[in-house]
């Protein structure tokens, strides 16, 4: 059934419901995990939850657990929250003073905000903990389920004038290393080289019964995809040219998969981080910073593929929206953990006032990125 409607994407093209339904099932899953890691760890450390909400504004559906939990889905899909016994608001901003100390024991020990810091620390943490361990899981079940594609590093065409041609490449050649790294197939050549524009890269070669040692310095250009987006990737100016059999498909055991799945989750986390540091040393342009309309986009895009493609965008999102949530903003869960740094340090938790004006910081950032992103989102769409 699920491939069915993912196949019927194709017929209702770019518009609004081609776009919207592959979003929501995405944004779904990875919101679904990283409140279930608050609320896991927040029932372990005896906290009462009270609302655990898929979406924002007026409630839907829901019902009500054994514990008290309502459980609901609200009216605006974008994003969730985990409210606790103390909580204000959906933020987790406290309650005032007066309510937490007129509060009486059997109260305190369910309340978020009476338990010490290193319980709270840990039930914020595990919101974008969740999100690195959905990544590793799905990863791992696309090799478990999939295999791993490969297909020799061999040199079949060298683009005129390209950076392999001043470099000394040769058709035939075989690439083994690139800066240490072993390289077991044609798409491990293309990761490296793709984030490595404008960087001097050293190439250990098979020429033949001969091993040659390479400098080549990937030229940074702009390439669209299939489906019209830009990216700017580190170019050498090789091709591999795919004939029958020579794509192979390994099948892994449960352990390598797992292993796999981690390489390729610390992968994403790198080249996040990488980006955002290249985007403050203006190495990295910040027109690529998307938001939900990008998002949607990509998601009605990837799902024309198949639902292995759409599961591998939960996982990239996945953790893109853990590492958002571990920046030291207040508001985000990084944030919390800031605040419960200072506390730990302190031996006492800042004043209600730097608190309230940390959070009113917090929120101006994170709205001012807001319009950032959807500006953004939408200068692509219209030059797409």
């Amino acid at each position: 059934m699920i491939e069915f409607f993912l196949h019927s994407f194709n017929t209702l093209g770019h518009g609004l419901i081609g776009y919207a339904i592959p979003f929501l099932f995405v944004l779904t899953i990875v919101v679904f995990f990283h409140e279930l890691g608050h609320f896991l760890v927040a029932r372990w450390a005896g906290v009462k939850v009270l609302t655990f909400s898929l979406g924002f504004g007026p409630e839907l559906a829901g019902f009500n657990d054994r514990h008290g939990t309502r459980w609901k889905i609200s009216a605006i899909p974008l994003g969730g929250y985990v409210k606790f016994f103390g909580d204000e608001s959906e933020a987790s901003t406290p309650a005032s003073a007066e309510t937490l100390a007129n509060m009486t024991e059997e109260e305190r020990a369910g309340s978020f905000h009476h338990k010490k810091v290193g319980p709270r620390a840990a039930i914020v943490a595990a919101g974008p903990i969740a999100n690195f361990i959905l990544a590793i899981v799905i990863f791992t079940c696309l090799f478990t389920f999939f295999g791993k594609p490969s297909t020799t590093a061999r040199v079949d065409k060298i683009e005129t004038g390209s950076a392999a041609e001043r470099a000394g490449f040769e058709v035939g050649d075989v690439v083994t290393v690139i800066d240490g790294a072993v390289i077991g197939s044609f798409s491990d050549m293309q990761r490296i080289v793709s984030i490595h524009g404008g960087d001097t890269l050293n190439f250990t070669i098979k020429r033949g019964d001969s091993t040659v040692q390479l400098r080549a310095t990937p030229e940074q250009r702009e390439q669209k995809d299939s489906f019209g987006n830009v990216h700017r990737l580190g170019i050498l100016g090789i091709t591999r040219a795919t004939n029958p059999g020579d794509v192979v498909t390994e099948r892994v055991n449960p352990a390598t998969a797992l292993w796999l799945g981690v390489k390729e989750t610390w992968f994403v986390v790198d080249r996040t981080l990488a980006y955002i540091g290249g985007v403050f040393t203006g190495r990295e342009a910040a027109d690529q910073v998307g938001g939900p309309l990008r998002i949607a986009q990509i998601s009605g895009q990837v799902a024309t593929i198949g639902l292995a493609a759409l599961i591998h965008l939960a996982a990239v999102l996945s953790i893109s929206i853990g590492l958002l949530n571990l920046f030291p903003v207040p508001l985000l869960d990084g944030g919390h953990l800031l605040f419960y740094a200072v506390e730990a340090v302190r031996g006492r938790p800042l004043s209600e006032r730097a608190q309230e004006m940390g959070f009113r910081i917090g929120l101006g950032l994170v709205l001012m990125l807001m319009v950032f992103a959807t500006y953004n989102d939408i200068l692509h769409l219209a030059a797409s």
